[in-house]
């Protein structure tokens, strides 16, 4: 438990709480690890960006994808809704260039207006988580390898 979880307990559920609506409402779980990934990638916060992974890994995300989430325009892997929630994510993240019409009309074309207010407090969530983790440099969390066996 975080140094942060035992001092101030209601704020780190609250955000718990937020980060687990857009799952709980059946957006794609695959889906909102790329968007957690982005935007951590953004944020510069390594710790997410590294925990995100491990999570995409794990619900069978393609290694190729992971790794090209932060050129995701320039490569080929990510479908249409996939693109329209990095867009979105992106606008979100970098909030200070607002969030153009183009960009939403992309988003509302692919998501419902629930599925974009889920979306929305995915990346909300994701952006606070990125703000604590870089703040007080938390550290990435180790992968865990796979035993081998030993080499005669």
């Amino acid at each position: 438990m975080t140094r942060e979880r035992k001092a101030e307990p209601d704020v780190y559920d609250a955000v718990v709480n937020l980060a687990g609506l857009a799952g709980k409402a059946g957006l794609d779980k695959q889906l909102l690890e790329l968007v957690k990934i982005r935007a951590s990638q953004i944020n510069g916060c390594a710790f997410c960006v590294q925990y995100h992974i491990l999570i995409a890994e794990k619900l069978g995300v393609g290694a190729d994808k992971i790794n090209l989430v932060v050129v995701w325009r320039e490569a080929p892997q990510f479908s249409r809704r996939e693109r329209a929630a990095l867009v979105w994510t992106e606008a979100l993240t970098l909030l200070s260039e607002g969030v153009s019409d183009e960009v939403y009309a992309e988003a509302s074309a692919e998501f419902s207006e629930k599925e974009l207010t889920y979306l929305t407090s995915a990346v909300a969530a994701i952006n606070v988580w990125n703000r604590f983790g870089a703040a007080y440099r938390w550290t990435p969390p180790a992968r865990q390898n796979k035993v081998q066996a030993a080499v005669s």
